[in-house]
């Protein structure tokens, strides 16, 4: 298959208000296979819905693509801490979205990110994020007894899984759910022997991302290629 791109127009940073942005975007006539997406997220790319896209800034590279190598993972004493504090929490794994999903991500954003691009949520919006027929995303629900407390999207590629999106009740937000959603992915890329957990981009100066680099040890893909981080960097 031939690979095409086209380079999104300079545009505010959603992440670094002060910095322009531009998208490299995967834009070739016919949809990529799994094979060709795990390709593709090994050279730094990531999707959000159908779109398969590479941060390409002329004047910024503070995006860095990060990932787990699972089996290296140790975790800390804090993350100890979040797996005990949630111990009572049922976890079930689905193939497939469900009705109930959305009303939890709606929720979510519109209460805990109604500042970011995403709000308002709406279906639509929901749908052409999470899904796309070319993927097979897993869905890790979070339970309370019978509740649904949250969900963690991952795609289940050929040779890794990769976190797209967390969502859970802004209620829950003392079980620290993010970083507890992607403790479960690492122990569900072991279980599947998938040797890799990516985690999107990491933007050392930006706050909202700060929690991924205590996820050690890690790789992180720049001078094209990826490097080892044992230690946090910020």
């Amino acid at each position: 298959m031939t690979m095409k791109f086209g380079i999104t127009p300079a545009s505010t940073c959603n992440y670094l208000p002060d910095q322009d942005e531009q998208i490299l975007v995967f834009m070739s006539e016919t949809p990529p296979t799994k094979i060709d997406y795990d390709l593709l997220i090994s050279a730094g790319f990531r999707r959000s819905g159908t779109q398969v896209y590479r941060p390409h800034c002329s004047a910024c590279n503070a995006c860095e693509p990060i990932r787990l190598p699972v089996s290296e993972f140790v975790p800390s004493k804090s993350q100890k801490r979040i797996i005990k504090r949630n111990q009572d929490l049922r976890i079930l794994i689905s193939e497939t979205d469900k009705p109930e999903y959305y009303p939890l991500y709606e929720t979510y954003i519109n209460q805990r990110h109604n500042d970011g691009s995403m709000y308002p949520a709406t279906l639509e919006q929901y749908q052409g994020f999470i899904l796309s027929p070319w993927d097979s995303a897993l869905f890790i629900e979070m339970y309370i007894n019978d509740e649904l407390i949250g969900v963690a999207v991952t795609d289940n590629l050929p040779s890794s899984l990769s976190a797209l999106y967390t969502f859970f009740a802004p209620k829950q937000q003392q079980r620290s759910l993010g970083t507890f959603a992607i403790l479960q992915q690492i122990e569900l890329a072991k279980s599947l022997n998938k040797p890799l957990l990516y985690l999107g981009y990491q933007i050392d100066s930006c706050q909202k991302m700060s929690y991924k680099q205590n996820f050690l040890p890690h790789e992180r893909f720049f001078d094209n290629k990826w490097q080892l981080i044992t230690k946090k960097t910020g």
